[in-house]
């Protein structure tokens, strides 16, 4: 048999970047052929991919790219399963890589994006070694691409929250409405884009309420009609009061310094996934039992 040397090892680890004792391992049942080696670990960190596909990946990060002019931008949302792996170097360089590609190509859709070039590679190769690497799932969730009416600003929350607004005028004021999206979470510009069966609930719930505080049937549609105004005034932008001065509404403050917001996109990591609830007492009673 091959005599596997510390240099062997490391040179294997440096061109397929999986943990030393696997490359050890590879080198071993390849009679120390480094070609045969790598091929086995791709097979290996497949197998794991493979593994854990059905694993909820409800962490991760959002990442954004601007063109220089401030006239496109892209956002994209790459999950994990745990927030320790959304902070490995190899995770948010792909992650910032992504969101380059997809500003600089314009893929039509995620299997388009996995499928582009990266690190010698293509992405779909990259994550499913990474994954095998790792051993958690990770998966690209979604992406945006965008092109502005004025100019692009962006903020960033903790990797968490990624928010991008359209704005005409001062560039200044154009990051603190990021940042205010980020914040208080609208769900739209203005009324005109709020989902409409977002408002018949609101309408519904205030009757049902007036209803049973015993308000008089002639004055339902009324007491609804303001608790919907009231809503609308909460869940849209130009609406809410401003996080830096909450006696002016953000459509004064955009006014008072000659400037229009022309929309936003905000993708917040996780929305929407349904995350598996660990019952950590239980697990460690049941295993006690047994």
């Amino acid at each position: 048999m091959a005599e596997i040397t510390a240099s062997m090892v490391k040179d294997l680890r440096e061109k397929t970047d999986a943990p030393m004792m696997d490359c050890k391992k590879a080198l071993s049942e390849a009679g120390g052929d480094m070609q045969k080696a790598e091929e086995i670990l791709r097979v290996r960190f497949g197998n794991k991919a493979a593994k854990t596909a059905g694993r909820v990946a409800a962490e991760g990060v959002v990442t954004i790219a601007i063109a220089a002019d401030g006239k496109s931008a892209a956002m994209v949302e790459v999950n994990c399963e745990t927030d320790f792996v959304a902070k490995n170097d190899d995770f948010l360089a792909l992650s910032n890589a992504l969101a380059e590609m997809v500003l600089s190509d314009s893929p039509a859709d995620v299997a388009a994006l996995s499928a582009m070039p990266y690190r010698g590679t293509t992405v779909e190769a990259f994550r499913t070694e990474l994954v095998g690497k790792i051993g958690e799932n990770m998966s690209i969730r979604r992406f945006v691409r965008l092109d502005a009416t004025g100019k692009f600003a962006s903020y960033i929350h903790g990797n968490k929250i990624g928010v991008l607004v359209d704005v005409s005028g001062d560039e200044g004021i154009a990051r603190d409405i990021a940042m205010h999206i980020a914040a208080s979470k609208p769900k739209s510009l203005d009324a005109s884009g709020v989902p409409q069966e977002l408002i018949e609930t609101e309408r519904r719930v205030a009757i049902e309420k007036a209803k049973e505080a015993g308000k008089p049937e002639a004055m339902l549609e009324k007491i609804a009609e303001g608790t919907v105004q009231k809503f609308l005034k909460e869940v849209t932008l130009l609406s809410q009061p401003f996080v830096k001065d909450d006696k002016q509404t953000v459509e004064q403050v955009l006014k008072s310094k000659n400037s229009q917001c022309h929309g936003f996109t905000m993708y917040v990591v996780g929305e929407g996934i349904e995350k598996k609830v660990t019952d950590f007492a239980a697990e460690v009673a049941a295993a006690a039992q047994v």
